[in-house]
């Protein structure tokens, strides 16, 4: 391995991991892609080649092996191209059509095959047509014959899907010449077995093909994986290696990542000790910080315990050249170096030798790369790989972790777990501590899609939503009646399909529809000319008419663009309030709504069809099943059963389509949703969904209404099963569903469904703890008795402090409204065995003559005085 520097426009240089030397082209001009490729590019106003295309375009236009790890290796443009021109140069070759072989692109999932597909599309004109083929199967074996791959000059698919086509087609790897592996690192992450499946087919393939045909694999992500080392050795044929990710070739190279737990005021110590380690074996150590105040004080510090050392900070009177100098002679006459520095002098001094870098500052998951670039000499190479164990690698990172450690924590855990090094227990703890407060600066987010849908969020560092329950956003009031009365036999419209398994829309009282009537005297109002008054002046929240041809509607405005001028009309976002939908008009068809026609609260309600979910780990429905439910059930009555309410949101098992057979006066079970999605073979069941949903629900305190829900849903649900009416026909699962192979009873998804509502009664209870509290001029003490507790969470504001807990079976909620104001960002909360210590900064010293604005009876003085324990860190002492 090697690194090679390369100058951008820009005055930043680049360094680029190499297994062998390439020369970049760094200028579309002047690119090895056959002109066509090139004109097409520049059409599309492409900007490239990017840095990390000019080291990879090459080897992969002229046909060898690649490995490319980059910030940008999720971008197909980086193999589409070279692959592209490559099939042209074959193509000019071969004397006979149809005898070239068939790139496969394996992408790690629907959505990604779809985008590859698509840029494939775009430039299939560039030299001879092009004809890609999309393949994304299901668990139905049918749909595999179905495939048409014949003619077809690129195959894109995914992991399991490609594995169920070839139970099929198996000749397909035959003619099989390049695999591009599309973000290896998630790949191999999400579908190791399935990939090293792929991978052993297509070895058994090219070694039994005609003609000795050249073979090809391309492998490009954003992240180095530990397989992608067996990928390149057992697989590949000299390939070359292309990482621009300095911290991704760390973990390529071997680089032992340690993570020094200690006090902030300890941090001089800790250093002096682990560089009393290293000198023993003569090693190059830079110690980074990020600040010039700090870099003179541990120069001044190791000076005092004698050992030398170079200092470089920005105000520093010693150029970088005279350092460099000195860092070199140092090492060649045998003195241990150590050089303390700020992260913005590195660059200039071009040290790539060190063997040691000590980050006395706690890094950025950027600036670790930055900092880790100092060890690029040291790096082991991909010969060396499997004999080098973390203890023997040549460069060693060390970070110094602290009570102080600043908010980069959960991204330098992420990548501490991503390199497989050894994760001390207080970083854990710093992360899940940093990670709820972002959590808690996510409080105003909608509350996340994917938990409501399916139970989980894969990602909920990226996701920008809220992953736990806002009381004021969540309970919404003015629930619609029907959800609390009779929520075992609703009657359900879905009008606006979001996906396979949500929907919005009304809840139907087929006796007396309370909108039904709304909307006929609104029909009648507004067809009256003189009745249709524009509004002058739109405002944000109100509700308003909106006439569309025959179809009146209840709107409000959510929102309203900036610097519009005035009386004029201007596009705003509205919801339809009684169908859920969102959609923009002009602000001059909306029309006054007479207070007649706003008592009747909004009618729209979120429904959640439980216990399904994608099939292949995926995070989306694919448009295909979602297309199959919208067509088949948007605008039409369906019977369902509530399970679970949270605010106007529903969660529904089963929905079932019932229909009416009038001439023999027998009602049917048409279709049920969930065994139509469970159909399609893009779909899978997940029995856990309702159970996280409970979990994540399990503090709200529950309103009368929704008592009355739960007391509803608790009901056994044998009896829904006996009658013959539409009601009770409205319960039971379809006849695929409601037999088993033999054709006995009784029917898994009553099973499953009534296994999830006795679950219900189990539901733990709130309790509150018993609680002592003592105070002196400047903090208030409050003792919380709980034993062994668990998933505890303290939040503090103002006026009020929240603790919650769990111990054994038993769930602990204290909500206390204090009698005078406190500095929440002062406050803390240690857990202890047999208590919570929860200690308030008061925001005015003196004495308080109660803790509580109202009695609380599990709340007591301490009269015991008990001595105030000492400041107590999660972290070691030295």
């Amino acid at each position: 391995q090697q690194f090679q520097s390369f100058q951008n426009l820009g005055e930043e240089k680049n360094l680029v991991y190499l297994s062998k030397k390439i020369e970049p082209s760094s200028v579309l001009e002047t690119s090895p892609l056959f002109d066509g490729l090139k004109k097409e590019l520049a059409q599309n106003k492409f900007p490239g080649p990017n840095f990390t295309e000019s080291y990879c375009w090459p080897p992969a236009a002229w046909g060898y092996d690649v490995v490319a790890i980059s910030h940008q290796g999720n971008d197909p443009l980086l193999y589409i191209p070279p692959v592209l021109t490559f099939l042209q140069l074959k193509r000019a070759c071969q004397a006979l059509p149809n005898t070239t072989g068939v790139p496969l692109i394996v992408c790690p999932g629907w959505k990604k095959a779809k985008f590859v597909f698509d840029l494939l599309k775009t430039y299939r004109k560039a030299g001879r047509d092009l004809h890609p083929v999309l393949v994304i199967l299901g668990q139905n074996k049918k749909a595999a014959s179905h495939v048409e791959i014949q003619g077809c000059e690129v195959v894109v698919t995914t992991p399991y899907s490609l594995l169920r086509l070839l139970e099929h087609n198996c000749w397909l790897l035959c003619r099989l010449c390049h695999l591009v592996l599309d973000e290896v690192g998630v790949l191999f992450s999400d579908a190791t077995e399935q990939v090293f499946t792929i991978l052993d087919h297509y070895k058994k393939a090219t070694a039994q093909g005609r003609g000795n045909p050249l073979h090809q694999i391309i492998a490009v992500g954003t992240r180095w994986n530990k397989h992608i080392t067996r990928l390149m050795k057992e697989f590949m044929n000299d390939p070359y290696l292309v990482i621009t990710v300095i911290e991704e070739a760390a973990i390529c190279g071997k680089v032992q990542q340690v993570v020094q737990p200690c006090r902030n005021s300890d941090r001089i110590a800790e250093l002096l000790r682990i560089l009393d380690c290293t000198h023993r074996n003569l090693q190059k150590v830079l110690v980074f910080t990020d600040s010039v105040n700090e870099v003179e004080m541990i120069h001044k510090a190791l000076k005092s315990n004698s050992i030398v050392s170079l200092k470089k900070h920005k105000e520093s009177k010693c150029n970088a050249k005279c350092v460099s100098e000195r860092w070199r002679k140092m090492h060649i006459s045998g003195t241990p170096v150590v050089l303390v520095l700020t992260d913005d002098c590195l660059q200039p001094l071009e040290i790539t030798d060190a063997t040691c870098v000590i980050h006395f500052s706690f890094p950025s998951p950027e600036i670790l790369g930055q900092r880790l670039q100092s060890m690029t000499d040291n790096f082991c190479t991909m010969v060396e790989d499997s004999s080098v164990d973390e203890e023997h690698a040549k460069a060693k990172s060390v970070i110094l972790l602290t009570e102080n450690s600043p908010r980069h924590a959960p991204g330098i855990l992420d990548y501490l777990k991503h390199a497989e090094a050894e994760v001390p227990q207080e970083l854990y703890d710093l992360t899940a501590r940093m990670l709820e407060s972002e959590e808690d600066e996510k409080f105003s987010r909608p509350l996340c899609a994917s938990l409501k849908a399916f139970g989980i969020c894969k990602n909920r560092i990226a996701c920008p939503d809220r992953h736990q329950i806002n009381l004021s956003i969540d309970t919404a009031q003015n629930i619609p009646d029907e959800m609390i009365k009779t929520p075992e036999h609703v009657t359900i419209l879905p009008l606006h399909i979001v996906h396979a398994t949500n929907y919005l829309g009304r809840i139907v009282n087929e006796q007396k529809d309370q909108y039904r009537i709304l909307n006929e005297e609104m029909k009648n109002y507004f067809n009256v000319p003189r009745h249709r008054i524009s509004v002058n002046t739109v405002e944000k929240s109100v509700f308003y008419g909106l006439h569309e041809g025959a179809l009146c509607h209840r709107v409000q405005v959510v929102d309203i663009p900036a610097k519009e001028e005035e009386n004029s009309a201007c596009k705003v976002t509205i919801k339809y309030v009684d169908e859920g939908r969102t959609s923009q008009v002009n602000s001059d068809q909306l029309l006054h709504l007479p207070a007649r026609f706003q008592s009747l609260p909004p009618q729209a309600v979120e429904f959640v069809v439980c216990r399904v979910k994608p099939i292949d780990n995926e995070i989306e429905w694919n448009p295909k099943v979602t297309d199959h439910i919208h067509h088949k059930i948007k605008g039409k009555l369906h019977h369902a059963k509530i399970v679970h309410t949270l605010g106007r949101t529903a969660w529904v098992d089963p929905v079932i389509r019932v229909t009416n057979l009038s001439s023999v006066k027998v009602w049917i079970n048409e279709y049920n949703i969930r065994s139509e999605i469970l159909s399609t073979g893009l779909g899978t069941d997940n029995p856990e969904h309702l159970a996280e949903i409970q979990k994540l629900c399990r503090h709200i305190q529950v309103p009368d209404g929704a008592e009355n829900l739960e007391h509803s849903i608790k009901e056994d649900t044998a009896g829904l099963e006996k009658g013959s009416n539409p009601q009770d026909m409205s319960i039971q699962e379809n006849s695929a569903e409601s037999c088993d192979a033999s054709g006995s009873s009784p029917c898994d998804d009553a099973a499953q469904t009534k296994e999830a509502e006795d679950s219900l009664q189990h539901q733990r209870k709130c309790c509150h703890p018993e609680i002592k509290w003592f105070q002196d001029n400047e903090t208030v003490t409050v003792r919380v008795k709980i034993e062994s507790a668990a998933d505890t969470k303290c939040k503090f504001s103002e006026e009020k402090v929240v603790f919650s807990a769990s111990s054994g079976d038993k769930l602990y909620l204290a909500d206390l409204v204090l009698q005078q104001s406190i500095l929440a960002e002062k406050s803390t909360c240690v857990i202890k065995d047999t208590e919570a210590v929860i200690v308030l900064a008061k925001e005015k010293p003196g004495a308080w003559c109660k803790l509580l604005k109202n009695k609380n009876i599990h709340v007591s003085l301490d009269f015991e005085h008990w001595e105030e324990p000492e400041d107590e860190s999660p972290f070691p002492a030295g």
